[in-house]
Parts: C-alpha cells; sequence; structure tokens
C-alpha cells in the first residue's frame, strides 16, 4: 500500500511535467576540439549525468543534443587521451557552447555521482573518490570487477579464490561497504565469504568508489563507503554503438566472451548484452592446480529508455548466473588435493589428477549463484524547477550449494532472497546556489531457506530512511552536508529439525525465533576549497549507522566458505562510526600528489572471533559438522581505525608521454582496551604500495593510436597486526609482484574509426608464491608434506584481450 501512494503520487506529477514539456525547444550544440591545434576530436562525447542523455561530435567536431529540460545541469565532455572537462549548463532554448579539451593522462576534475545529490566535479566532492573508467579495466588484468578496483587506494578485497571477491575500503567489508549497481543497492547476501559481487564485470563503463561513511543517500550500512558500478549510459542520439570482445588467460584456462549493443532515435534508447566466461583451476607453484577453484558465468540484460524535457524513463533488466568450484584444500598424505567421488553407491576419497586441474566441468562441493535484477529508474521536471525522480527495483538473489555426490541435484543449503527496492527523491530548485534534495528510500526484503541444510533463518525485513542533502557552491568554495534517519525492522520465526533434520513442528530447534527494530540518525557535513588552479584542499566529518546482519544475529551451521562454524548473537546492539577526513590535491605541469588521512571510530563493532573449549582448545560443534570446523561467534567491541592514502604522479613536460605514479595505502584497526591478543581488529589489509611506470602515445604511427605500456610494482607488507586469540588469525608475510601491460587501438586507413583494440598483460610475472593477508584459502588445511598451511594465491598469469567496436548510423 505504501509503495502504490508512492507511485500514484509520481505519476499524477509526471502528468503535470509531461503538460508542461509540450515542446523539445531546448537543446544544446556546439563543438568539440583540442586545444592546442584547435583540430575537432572526432567521437568526443557530451554527457548529462543527471539527464542520462548526451551526444558525439561528428568528423567536424560538431554535436547537437536535443530532448533537453530546462535549468542548470553538470557536463561532461571527455576524449581518449585528453582529461574530461566538466562545466555548469544553463540550458533555454536552443544552447550554444564549444568545447576545447588537453591532452593529459591523468584525470583532475571529472564528473562523479556517487555521494552526491546532482552530478559534480571531483574537485567539489568534499569527501575522497576514486573513479575509474572502461580503458583501465580494458588495460589491467582481474578476473572480476571487485578484484579489477582493488588497486585503487584505499581499495582491497577479501578473496576466496579467483572467481570470489569482496570488496574492503580503508578495512572494512561486507555489509560496511554498499555496492549500488543500476542506481539500487545490490543485495545478494553481502555477509557471506563464498560468492562476490552478482555484477557482469564486461557491462560496466566506470566505476566510482566513495572512501567513508556514505549513508545519507543509500541508507544505513555504508559506513566503510560506496562502490557504485556504472553500467554503459545511453549511447548518442543517432547512432546504433557496441562492442564485441574476447578474453583469454593463461593460468586458469579463462575465456571470456562478451558482446553488447546499443541504440538511439528520438529520445527513445534500448540496449541488450550477453557474456559468457569460464575457467578451470588456477595454478601456483607451490600448490599446483588448486582443486575446485573453477568457475563459469552465463550473463545477459537488456534495456529500454525514453529521453524527452520532461525528463527521462528507463527500465533495465539483467541476469547474472554463476557456478563457482568450493575449495575445501584436503590433502592426502603424498600432498595431493583429494576429492570425494561416487564408487558404487559409496563415498570414496580419490588424489586429485592433472588432468583433473584442466577440466572445465564442474565437480562437488560447488554453488549456483542466480541473481535476476528489474528496475525501472524516472526523472520528472516540474514547472517550478524542481525534479522528482522515482526508483523501483526487483532482485532475487538465489544460492545454492550441492556437496553430497551420492545425491548431486539436492542443493544443501538453499537462500531464497527477494528485494524490493524503493527510491522517492524531490530536487528542489538551485536558489542562490544551492542545491537542496529530500527523499525517502529503503527496501522490503524475504529470505526463505529451500535446501536441507540451515545457516541463517527464514526472516522478513523492512528499512525505511528519510533524508535531507544539501550543497553551496560559491566561489572557489563548496559546502555540503545533511541528515538522515533510518528504521529497520527485522522478523525471523523459529525452525525445529526432526530426526531426519528437515523442519518439523517440534524436535530439536535450530533457530529461536526473533524480532529487532534498530534506528538511527546519520549525519555529515563536508566543504572543499579551490585555493588556486593548483591546490584543492578538502575536509570532511560524518556519522554512520549499521544494524546487526541477519547472520550476525542468527547464524547456526557450517560457514563454508569462512571454514567455520558460526554462532550468531541476537544481543548485538547496532554499530555507530564517527569519522574524519581531511585531504589536499596539487596538480602542475609536472607533478600531482593527492593525499588524505582519515580516522574512524566505531561504537559496537561487530566481529567474529573464535570459541574455546572447556578443556582450553578448539570448541568444536558435533551437530552438523562432520568436518570438525572450529567454532566462531559474533561479538562487539569498541574500535578505532586510522590511516590514509597518498598518491603521487610524475609527468615531466615535454615528456607528457610518460608517467610515473605511486600510490600508497595504509590503515591499522585497533580495540579500545584489547588485550596483546585481541589488540588488533581481524582482516585488516596490509600496507599497500603500487608503484607503476606508464607510457602512452596517443598517435604511434601508421594505423596505430593509443599506444600504451606499464610495468608494475606491487608491494605488500608484512602485516602482524592481527586479531590472534584463539588463532582467529595469523599473521601474513610481505610479498611483491611485478605485473606489465602493453596495447593499442589498430585504425581504419584515414584513422578515423578505430577497427580494434588490443590488450595483453601479465600478473606475477616473476610466479611468486604468496598468500594475501585477506584470503580466506589461507586457513585452509596443512600440506603435511611441505608443512605449508592454507593454499597459495594465483601464480603468473598471462592476458589477452581483443576488443572490436560496433558503430554505424
Amino acid at each position: 500500500m505504501f509503495l502504490q501512494r508512492i507511485v500514484v503520487a509520481v505519476i499524477l506529477c509526471a502528468n503535470v511535467a509531461v503538460a508542461y514539456a509540450t515542446n523539445d525547444a531546448n537543446s544544446l550544440s556546439g563543438t568539440v576540439a583540442d586545444a592546442a591545434n584547435h583540430q575537432p576530436l572526432i567521437g568526443a562525447t557530451v554527457y548529462f549525468p543527471d539527464l542520462h542523455s548526451g551526444a558525439s561530435a561528428d568528423a567536424n567536431g560538431h554535436f547537437v543534443i536535443n530532448h533537453l529540460p530546462q535549468g542548470t545541469y553538470t557536463v561532461e565532455v571527455s576524449s581518449i587521451g585528453y582529461a574530461a572537462f566538466t562545466a555548469s549548463i544553463r540550458i533555454k532554448g536552443a544552447t550554444l557552447h564549444d568545447f576545447e579539451l588537453h591532452e593529459t593522462l591523468i584525470e583532475k576534475n571529472e564528473v562523479v555521482v556517487t555521494g552526491v545529490n546532482m552530478a559534480t566535479s571531483t574537485r567539489k566532492s568534499p569527501v575522497p573518490l576514486s573513479v575509474v573508467r572502461k580503458e583501465y579495466l580494458d588495460e589491467n588484468v582481474s578476473t572480476n570487477i571487485v578484484d579489477a578496483i582493488a588497486k585503487l587506494p584505499g581499495v582491497s578485497q577479501l578473496t576466496t579464490g579467483p572467481a570470489i571477491s569482496k570488496p574492503y575500503i580503508r578495512g572494512l567489508g561486507y555489509n560496511r561497504v554498499v555496492v549500488v549497481s543500476d542506481d539500487i543497492r545490490q543485495e545478494g547476501q553481502q555477509w557471506g565469504d563464498e560468492h562476490g559481487i552478482e555484477v557482469d564485470d564486461y557491462n560496466v563503463s566506470r566505476v566510482e568508489v566513495l572512501k567513508g561513511p556514505a549513508s545519507l543517500l543509500y541508507g544505513s550500512d555504508a559506513l566503510a563507503g560506496v562502490v557504485n558500478i556504472i553500467g554503459p549510459p545511453p549511447v548518442p542520439a543517432g547512432t546504433i554503438k557496441g562492442n564485441v570482445e574476447a578474453n583469454y588467460q593463461t593460468n586458469s584456462g579463462l575465456v571470456g566472451y562478451h558482446a553488447n549493443i546499443a541504440g538511439n532515435a528520438h529520445g527513445f534508447s534500448w540496449s541488450a548484452y550477453g557474456t559468457q566466461k569460464f575457467s578451470h583451476d588456477y595454478n601456483n607453484k607451490y600448490d599446483g592446480p588448486v582443486f575446485g577453484s573453477r568457475f563459469n558465468n552465463t550473463n545477459y540484460g537488456a534495456s529500454i529508455g525514453l529521453n524527452k524535457n520532461w525528463g527521462f524513463s528507463r527500465l533495465t533488466f539483467s541476469s547474472f548466473n554463476q557456478h563457482l568450484g568450493i575449495v575445501e584444500g584436503e590433502r592426502d598424505s603424498l600432498g595431493r588435493f583429494t576429492k570425494v567421488v561416487n564408487v558404487n553407491g559409496q563415498e570414496e576419497d580419490q588424489a586429485v589428477t592433472a588432468h583433473d586441474g584442466k577440466d572445465y566441468s564442474m565437480t562437488l562441493p560447488k554453488q549456483q549463484i542466480n541473481h535476476e535484477k528489474l528496475v525501472w529508474d524516472n526523472s520528472f521536471f516540474l514547472p517550478n524547477g524542481g525534479r522528482l525522480g522515482l526508483t523501483l527495483g526487483y532482485q532475487l538473489n538465489q544460492r545454492r550449494e550441492f556437496g553430497d555426490v551420492l545425491n548431486p541435484g539436492q542443493p544443501g543449503l538453499y537462500l531464497h532472497l527477494r528485494t524490493l527496492n524503493y527510491a522517492l527523491k524531490y530536487f528542489l530548485p538551485e536558489t542562490h546556489g544551492w542545491q537542496t534534495s529530500v527523499g525517502i528510500n529503503g527496501m522490503q526484503q524475504r529470505n526463505e531457506n529451500k535446501g536441507i541444510e540451515f545457516l541463517i533463518p527464514d526472516y522478513n525485513l523492512f528499512d525505511i530512511g528519510g533524508f535531507l542533502v544539501t550543497r553551496k557552491t560559491f566561489e572557489k568554495l563548496t559546502l555540503s552536508g545533511g541528515v538522515r534517519f533510518d528504521a529497520r525492522s527485522i522478523n525471523a520465526p523459529s525452525l525445529y529439525l526432526n530426526e531426519q533434520g528437515l523442519p518439523a513442528a517440534a524436535g530439536d530447534q535450530k533457530f529461536t525465533a526473533f524480532h529487532k527494530n534498530f534506528s538511527n540518525v546519520s549525519a555529515s557535513v563536508g566543504l572543499s576549497y579551490q585555493a588556486s588552479n593548483a591546490w584543492t584542499l578538502k575536509a570532511n566529518a560524518a556519522r554512520g549507522f549499521r544494524a546487526p546482519n541477519i547472520a550476525e544475529l542468527s547464524s547456526n551451521g557450517v560457514h563454508e566458505g569462512t571454514i567455520k562454524y558460526e554462532f550468531g548473537n541476537t544481543s548485538l546492539k547496532p554499530e555507530v562510526s564517527t569519522q574524519g577526513d581531511v585531504g589536499a590535491a596539487f596538480n602542475s605541469e609536472h607533478v600531482s600528489v593527492t593525499g588524505n588521512v582519515f580516522y574512524n571510530h566505531i561504537n559496537n563493532f561487530i566481529f567474529s572471533r573464535k570459541l574455546a573449549s572447556a578443556q582450553g582448545g578448539d570448541s568444536i560443534p558435533v551437530q552438523d559438522n562432520e568436518e570438525g570446523y572450529a567454532a566462531f561467534k559474533y561479538q562487539q567491541t569498541t574500535a578505532n581505525l586510522y590511516g590514509g592514502e597518498l598518491l603521487l604522479d610524475i609527468h615531466p613536460h615535454p615528456v607528457d608521454w610518460l608517467h610515473f605514479e605511486n600510490t600508497l595505502s595504509f590503515v591499522k584497526g585497533i580495540t579500545a582496551h584489547g588485550a596483546d591478543s585481541t589488540r588488533y581488529l581481524p582482516n585488516i589489509p596490509a600496507t599497500h604500495w603500487l608503484s607503476e611506470l606508464k607510457g602512452k602515445f596517443k598517435r604511434s604511427g601508421k594505423g596505430v593510436q593509443q599506444l600504451y605500456a606499464s610495468v608494475q610494482m606491487d608491494m605488500n607488507f608484512a602485516q602482524n597486526d592481527i586479531f590472534s586469540a584463539y588463532e582467529t588469525e595469523t599473521a601474513t608475510p610481505a610479498y611483491t609482484l611485478v605485473n606489465a601491460t602493453l596495447g593499442a587501438d589498430f585504425m581504419t586507413a584515414h584513422k578515423k574509426k578505430v577497427l580494434c583494440s588490443l590488450h595483453l598483460g601479465v600478473n606475477n610475472l616473476a610466479d611468486v608464491a604468496y598468500q594475501n593477508h585477506l584470503s580466506r584459502l589461507k586457513y585452509a588445511a596443512e600440506n603435511v608434506v611441505t608443512g605449508r598451511v592454507g593454499v597459495y594465491n594465483m601464480g603468473r598469469n598471462f592476458s589477452v584481450k581483443l576488443v572490436v567496436p560496433i558503430d554505424f548510423k
């Protein structure tokens, strides 16, 4: 009923907007040229992020965008090899504006949409933001979307093999990081280690990572920050564009295919894509093929949209489907990985063969992840200059685990999660430089257990929040801030199991019924001051809130992905974060420097620690725990995290093609009153230094453009500051990886179109055997032959990617 009223109200406002917008007289046209030689930049894009509308420059550098609403909007003009240009443009009638771009490898002032009520430039955002485009994703070797961004300053990943990565921002992950995709929160059992983000990494145009509490626009949970994964925008009017691409990686035999196509005519836009990706087990020089690390994906999606001067409406559908092996790490007396097979109706352990490591077919144990999402995004411009936005989303996430070789088609754990997302926003007319929006958003969620194993109970969740966000722009100073109130209720029934382990009216109690209500206030205030053309200074203070998730409250069972038996705690209180950020950026002709430092104080920080038995060893539950996993229980403490990021880029003029870029990320997490073994928070990434020497040549000879080559040193320091109580966590030694890339665009004879792009790369060139501190496979069983504990990360991996664009009117 609540959502019905929202939809009715929006439809009424939309009718007013449509009646007001009786013609398409508002437009923007002009030319895009090189600032040095004033030559037209063919294919340069001019895009309004808030309007989801844009155009590309023709052979004369000319562009035109029709069907625009009247008002003032941020526009971004970009072209490969040039710094993006941002400006605030007043649209009223037929508007003319020409743009000139400067050649550079450094993006100094990109448009961002994450954490702000309206699109703005990175200089005007008071919080640290990292932005990567499609070009970055193509030029770097990765196995999934989180792996692709894990080298950004302040960002890391918790992994369970190459297919399963979860984002960590400044030492915090899981539900403390909100992932946004297709303009809504991605909801798919974020509390679990054993699967990643259900987003197709080939169908991404850019990723924005906001570091720090960001709960005002996205609801509770974003204590660490937000990862906003943005799909391809509508193509320019009057065009049909697309890509066909293929990727092969040697280490795991990964093969990926992707195709997309999109069109736009008279304000009506459409798109479609499909992806297939499959991999056998990955290798490293200590373990050989890591049995169970194989995976395959089949993803597809489509969208339709309408842009007019009353606003826009867009409907997007996506389907993410993945099969994942489960790495158990068990070995025999000779140090070989073992597998369980069905021999004449009996389970039997067998040693894994070399052939098994090259097999693409899925074996047990395995997982199946299916995530379907439908999003309806709308924006209506009103006669008073305001704007009304409505976004509705439906997500169905199904996660199944298969592990019984005698009954391979029967899922053990089967979680069936349905989520309805909603957001209603009103953007007030801009007044004297103030840009203000108010709104409500949240979600309704239902999870059901449909398998024969139970880790969390069935539950119903309802979440709602109201917010006010505002921003004031002066000549050099931008002030921003806001306040939000969230309320969340979660209700879970009890569950009894009979002697066969099936749900029953009476028997052994697996879960106790509970009903919880959580509420709190979030707020932030920040400023960005452009002291000169070279210097930008920033400061931000924020208060965030996160309610305990369902696993933290009520889990009771073996969590295969974490190699633990987990117990929840229904007495947990919400986490409350108070964080301060300060930063400075300096950009000159020869050098760019950006630095940020932060301090984050979290009350009631939730973490999982190992339990001890009465005899002093590990507590190992007997029921439903054939593997003998140690017990862990969620507890709380007061936590303090502090650290920062430093980026130094040397690009000496006039050698503009050469860049020497260095990033350093540091975070330390400590408890307020911990003893020696409990002083440090678990899962804090090691200090990370990334150093890259890169050359990029815009014009590289006949038929070749945008040639680039790089060599990279990826140094991870030792992590000895660990939560060592009851061997919850172990120290990790330092390691250094060497990576390299090479690529170029190959042009038509007249250099007006790209025929194809070729990207070559190698990660871990020296084939170093290492374990990342946030690898869950680090805690697998010991190899009794070598004495090494756990499974090591991927060895040397060569990659080749070919991208063929499709472009015609």
